[in-house]
């Protein structure tokens, strides 16, 4: 295969990793010696940088606010999305760190999730580019038998996550690393542990197969992989999110998605296109309701746009 029969990367993939591990790390070990209130102040001028050195984020958030503000976004919308972002990688300094004091977490269906992880042994948890995931990992020290295992693409964000690793060592400890050939071997020797498995569903990694379905008024492309993998390994799901609502609080939420667990292969199909269908569905009310809190800084709609005749694929 040459070059140009190769797929192409998708969006975010490409994107460059902004900013330096020396920068990362000072503003890490400054924000851990003032606390976190009185290195607030830096992050709103970190985050109004990025709005104005970022063109294409910009761009993205102007076709992604309006539909879920219901008007167009001025530049106090921008702002108020950046500096969410900027706040949230901001306490995962903290969070990374067991500074859990600094922050009210709440959750909502934590109880029932992890009463339903206890009598299956495992289970899948399917997030998105929405809020905060460190916020749900520390949810193991208000249950100390529930442990999240996050899949991840290592590649992705490697300076911040060089930056963490040097702050915790074991923090990563339980990554399991998407995009090789293993993935799926590990996952699944993970929850034969009785783990809980966290992914992100709402980006393709590559060549991955897709499913159209109309997401936040116009059609998008979702990735089936995340929910085939569960249908493979015959595991519930449920969706995860982390909102960041201000200050210092964070409200954890679980739902269920689909439970893959009694599901054969005559029917894993469909199951997997219900689920995606539930999963968007999920997704987009949370948006409505939490709009700064979704960070796909690109054209998410770009592919369906590309490829108008296109019919549902999965």
């Amino acid at each position: 295969m040459n070059e140009r029969d190769q797929p192409r990367a998708p969006a975010w993939m490409q994107r460059e990793e902004r900013g330096s591990l020396f920068w990362l790390r000072f503003m890490q070990q400054l924000s851990l010696l003032i606390g976190r209130r009185l290195s607030r102040p830096i992050v709103w001028f970190i985050a109004l940088y990025f709005l104005l050195a970022a063109r294409a984020p910009r761009r993205a958030m102007r076709a992604y606010l309006p539909r879920v503000l219901g008007r167009p976004a001025n530049w106090l919308d921008l702002y108020r999305q950046v500096l969410s972002f900027s706040t949230i990688i901001h306490d995962r300094t903290f969070l990374v760190a067991g500074r859990f004091g600094a922050f009210d977490i709440r959750s909502q269906g934590v109880e029932a999730m992890h009463a339903e992880q206890a009598r299956l042994g495992g289970m899948i948890l399917a997030g998105a580019h929405l809020g905060s995931f460190e916020a749900i990992r520390c949810l193991s020290h208000r249950f100390p038998a529930m442990r999240v295992c996050m899949a991840m693409y290592p590649d992705n964000s490697q300076q911040l996550n060089a930056a963490l690793l040097k702050l915790n060592p074991d923090a990563f400890a339980d990554m399991i690393p998407l995009g090789r050939l293993d993935s799926m071997l590990i996952a699944h020797q993970r929850l034969q542990d009785g783990a809980t498995v966290g992914l992100l569903a709402d980006r393709a990694s590559g060549d991955d197969t897709m499913q159209r379905v109309d997401f936040l008024g116009s059609p998008a492309d979702f990735p089936t992989g995340p929910f085939r993998m569960a249908a493979l390994l015959r595991q519930p799901v449920q969706f995860m999110a982390g909102l960041y609502l201000g200050g210092g609080r964070y409200d954890i939420v679980f739902e269920p998605l689909a439970d893959f667990s009694e599901v054969g292969p005559a029917r894993r199909d469909t199951a997997v296109r219900d689920a995606i269908t539930r999963y968007a569905a999920v997704l987009e009310r949370l948006c409505r309701a939490h709009p700064y809190n979704w960070f796909n800084f690109f054209d998410f709609w770009e592919s369906a746009r590309e490829n108008p005749s296109s019919s549902p694929r999965s």
